[in-house]
């Protein structure tokens, strides 16, 4: 009843909804997720390839085909939500001094995703992948943890900057 009650006066009053990580901040923080996102983005390109390889589509492949587009497209934008919240809440000015070009590095993460997003090619999902990789090898050089690349146990089986933890 008080949820209904509320809901309805911010309707009134107009209290726009509003969504975030946490910002309390927890400290919690990960690029992993980003880089997920851009193996996905690589996978999507790679299994749109393979319908683009046959001669003709059926109505069941041109299904397939508009799902792995939207997936492609949605996990390209995660890729890029994932590094603006990290480079947003986390990074601040100790951040920036270990690594001054975060900035840069975070606004050709946010082009190499729409460039995912604008197209299928698949060097530009490599592209954002390495941007990502590098995103992460800076973040985990904030907190003083050192990294290794390894290549993931998954398709796409592309190398991923991993921490390495005690």
């Amino acid at each position: 009843m008080i949820r209904k009650l509320l809901a309805w006066y911010d309707r009134k009053v107009g209290v726009e909804t509003v969504a975030a990580h946490c910002d309390i901040p927890c400290k919690i923080y990960d690029p992993i997720g980003a880089q997920i996102a851009a193996l996905s983005v690589i996978r999507f390109m790679d299994l749109i390839a393979d319908l683009d390889a046959k001669d003709s589509l059926t109505v069941a492949d041109q299904a397939q085909l508009s799902r792995l587009v939207r997936e492609k497209e949605d996990h390209a934008e995660k890729a890029k939500h994932e590094v603006r919240v990290i480079w947003g809440d986390y990074f601040k000015q100790p951040q920036f001094d270990k690594y001054p070009d975060a900035s840069e590095l975070v606004h050709n993460i946010m082009l190499a995703g729409s460039a995912c997003k604008q197209g299928i090619e698949r060097d530009k999902g490599e592209k954002l992948l390495a941007l990502v990789n590098e995103f992460a090898e800076a973040f985990w050089t904030t907190k003083d943890v050192g990294t290794f690349r390894a290549t993931c146990p998954y398709p796409p089986q592309e190398t991923v900057v991993y921490p390495k933890l005690d």
